[in-house]
């Protein structure tokens, strides 16, 4: 049986912590193996220290497409590739399923390459760079898609768990932060997501902000993204009951921040998969994507889904105009939402 694995996903944020079960499979089916994770230099926190993997393999795929006429990117790339062909891997897996994932996973050298058919590729020609093309169960969520990868590489059974790292400067930098805006219990809303067609009005955010934090007697802590700061303010100017904070935030300090969290309520984003993935209460709010695909995946049991699929088709297009399956949310369903997953417990 193989015994040296390179997977590749590369990014983003929500689809590493889904990918992170195939890696536990692997482990547990070879627990000798060498497992080696090629990823987005950016998203490199996630899996540090991850006990299932043996060394994580950093890119910055971003700065090398916005420097391709400077001969140092070139060496880079060659330096990339050199360094996966020289480790001789047996089998290499894309759960990417793209153009540069699939590239980087046939320059490795790997004699078996894994990918999915073609039509549950996102990049399709993609497929013709893996020696075997696996069919996922239809209908289903990636987690099992990416299992089903897995299984192909040999691991028969599946292992669901996610080793999120929990580093104590990171512990302790939101420690500080909690303390210095007087937080203690405490809900996270997150008003982003990728693009417009994805979010949820920041007035109806505001609402359920000022309900919850009425209800439970929490306070609210508002994340977002690069670019997103215009929610912020608007969230922040509409709050109306204990006003919310938000504080800038490193990738670590976001794990350790949700881990801690009472509640999160967001959008289809990498946030939310991370809290779901940390046995954190989430109701996800889903308007163009498919939350059967790409919804929240508690362990713990503890997550809502509300998504009105009749409204809209499901699409991946990254359209501004909010989804009219997004927009069919109301604030009420979100707070019954929150009672469900929260056990209809007190503050």
């Amino acid at each position: 049986m193989s015994e040296r694995f390179l997977l590749v996903r590369m990014g983003s944020m929500g689809d590493i912590v889904h990918a992170l079960p195939a890696a536990a499979s692997l482990r547990a089916a070879f627990p000798r193996a060498r497992l080696d994770w090629l990823v987005e230099a950016r998203w490199l926190p996630l899996l540090e220290g991850n006990p299932d993997v043996t060394n994580v393999i950093p890119v910055d795929t971003y700065a090398w497409r916005s420097s391709l006429l400077n001969p140092a990117t070139w060496a880079s790339v060659a330096m990339t590739v050199r360094g996966l062909r020289g480790i001789g891997y047996d089998c290499s897996l894309d759960l990417q399923g793209l153009y540069k994932s699939a590239l980087f996973a046939r320059l490795s050298g790997a004699r078996q390459r894994l990918g999915f058919e073609k039509e549950f590729l996102k990049e399709s020609g993609a497929a013709r760079f893996y020696t075997q093309r696996v069919r996922p169960p239809e209908n289903t969520h990636v987690i099992e898609m990416n299992l089903a990868l897995a299984k192909a590489a040999g691991a028969d059974k599946p292992v669901v768990r996610f080793p999120l790292p929990a580093r104590p400067e990171d512990e302790a930098a939101v420690n500080d932060l909690l303390k210095k805006n007087q937080l203690r219990d405490f809900f996270v809303l997150s008003p982003g997501g990728g693009w417009g067609a994805k979010r949820w009005p920041v007035e109806r955010y505001a609402m359920a902000h000022n309900e919850l934090a009425r209800r439970r007697g929490w306070r609210g802590v508002i994340n977002a993204g690069p670019g997103e700061e215009p929610l912020v303010s608007e969230l922040l100017a509409r709050a109306r009951v204990a006003r919310p904070a938000h504080f800038p935030l490193t990738l670590g300090q976001l794990v350790a921040l949700l881990r801690r969290a009472r509640l999160v309520v967001s959008g289809d984003t990498g946030p939310l998969h991370l809290a779901a993935a940390l046995g954190t209460p989430v109701v996800g709010l889903y308007g163009p994507t498919d939350s059967v695909r790409n919804g929240p995946y508690s362990p713990a049991g503890r997550a809502a889904v509300l998504h009105h699929r009749e409204q809209a088709r499901i699409t991946y297009k990254r359209e501004d105009k909010p989804s009219p399956a997004i927009l069919a949310i109301t604030v009420e369903e979100v707070l019954a939402a929150a009672e469900r997953v929260l056990g209809g417990a007190g503050g």
